[in-house]
């Protein structure tokens, strides 16, 4: 673990003088095409990595989790997003045998009831499917940002993921939202048109709302809960 974490600040001196594109080039290269992998949550974020990481390898893995409790939107830019850069993502699904087990014992909402019974959703829906997506893999892609809430304004460029014990890439750490857009309407690229309707974060239907002016861009997930607790466990803080 000493030899990790001196690492990561060698890396993040490094990395911090450098622009999202060549955080990226400097991950693949490091790691190799086939020992890493970008997980995509199909947020506008992940768009933009998704159409640098086009353009710096197709051959690097993208996948997504597809939890079954999704937005129809989310599936339509999946397809806009394959037919745009002529590729598929890897979906991974929960294990059908853990969400049968947790309905039926827990109820078909059973997230609103609890931190507990939304952080075992989560658990199920999300962390299970992503272990899976990250085995032999020493380093994820995320698009993180230190603007997007509380529990993420310390994030660094790299950083050691504890509980899958790999690296973490955050290529965006510091982007604004408003550098995000521009970068999207300057690629045309394709984005989860709820975005236009006041969904700037977006995850399962039951628990994402659209947000009023003046709130954290992500007041809308998880609603019924305080802000430190608002994460999923892909990125335990």
């Amino acid at each position: 673990m000493w030899k990790k974490k001196k690492n990561i600040e060698k890396w993040n001196a490094h990395l911090q003088n450098l622009d999202a594109f060549d955080i990226l080039r400097w991950g693949i290269q490091t790691f190799g095409k086939t020992r890493i992998a970008f997980a995509s949550s199909i947020g506008v974020e992940d768009q933009v990595i998704t159409h640098m990481i086009m353009s710096i390898d197709k051959n690097v893995r993208i996948f997504t989790i597809d939890t079954g409790r999704m937005f129809q939107e989310v599936y339509f830019t999946i397809e806009k997003t394959e037919n745009r850069y002529d590729f598929k993502y890897e979906i991974y699904f929960p294990d059908y045998r853990q969400v049968e087990k947790m309905v039926n014992e827990k109820g078909i909402n059973l997230f609103y009831n609890s931190i507990e019974n939304r952080k075992l959703c989560c658990h199920v829906r999300k962390v299970e499917p992503l272990r899976r997506a990250l085995r032999g893999v020493k380093c994820w892609i995320c698009g993180l940002r230190r603007e997007q809430s509380l529990t993420r304004e310390n994030i660094q460029p790299i950083e050691w993921d504890e509980v899958n014990g790999l690296y973490k890439l955050n290529p965006l750490y510091n982007w604004t939202t408003e550098k995000v857009w521009q970068f999207i309407k300057e690629h045309k690229i394709p984005y989860n048109k709820l975005h236009d309707q006041g969904y700037p974060s977006i995850g399962c239907m039951p628990c994402t709302r659209a947000i009023k002016e003046g709130e954290d861009i992500r007041s809308g997930r998880w609603w019924w809960e305080n802000p430190e607790h608002k994460e999923c466990g892909l990125h335990r803080r």
